[in-house]
């Protein structure tokens, strides 16, 4: 999942954003409006934890404009009322959800998830598929039951693959959905993370590599 967190507070952010890829996400940071804007005009973020109050560009700006591009990411706004009429604002400008500050990290975590799982069509808390099962809430993987030990690059792509229900995902999307923009797009590091993925899977293997396009299970 890539997870883009807007917040000028920069060791409130750094912090969130920490938190974030330690649940296996990959988390970009922008300090300001404008470099939110910046950043989803050539990044499609699954969620972005958009602030209320930001300079240069405020918060309310940055959800109107992304709501007229009609984005297809989730927006989670952050603010430090917790008013009922200010929660009724901040929706009614289009964002998904909204979290007064200060908040506890393990309720951000499970609104981020809950967002991304609002595709089309919504996916299932847990995802399944030939006996491989993947509890994003709970960081557990299992196949055919028994439990498997992934670090959190390996779960995160093994949560995409899960996601494109059997559709090929192209080491592109692989880089853009489970690393950050600070990855070089020329590494081998998704066909590294592949070989061990497959490893710790087992046999049968059930991650099929299409030649020249990416790979699918």
């Amino acid at each position: 999942m890539r997870v883009l967190v807007v917040e000028d507070e920069r060791v409130l952010a750094d912090a969130i954003a920490t938190g974030l890829r330690r649940e296996a996400m990959a988390v970009d940071v922008a300090y300001d409006g404008a470099g939110a804007l910046e950043r989803t005009s050539y990044i499609d973020y699954d969620v972005i934890v958009l602030d209320r109050d930001l300079p240069k560009v405020h918060g309310d700006e940055v959800c109107r404009r992304l709501v007229a591009e009609r984005t297809a990411s989730r927006i989670l706004m952050l603010t430090a009322s917790g008013d009922v009429d200010d929660k009724v604002e901040g929706l009614g400008l289009g964002a998904d959800d909204y979290l007064a500050k200060p908040f506890v990290f393990v309720e951000l975590v499970a609104r981020v998830r809950a967002l991304g799982r609002r595709s089309a069509p919504a996916l299932p808390p847990v995802l399944e598929r030939r006996g491989v099962r993947l509890d994003p809430g709970k960081r557990l993987v299992t196949r055919d039951g028994q439990e498997i030990s992934l670090t959190k690059k390996e779960f995160a792509v093994l949560e995409e693959l899960l996601r494109a229900e059997g559709a090929v995902v192209s080491q592109e999307d692989l880089l853009d959905k489970a690393w950050d923009e600070n990855i070089d797009p020329f590494t081998n590091v998704v066909r590294v993370t592949m070989m061990t993925l497959r490893k710790k899977l087992g046999e049968p293997q059930v991650i099929e590599t299409v030649p020249g396009v990416g790979y699918k299970l």
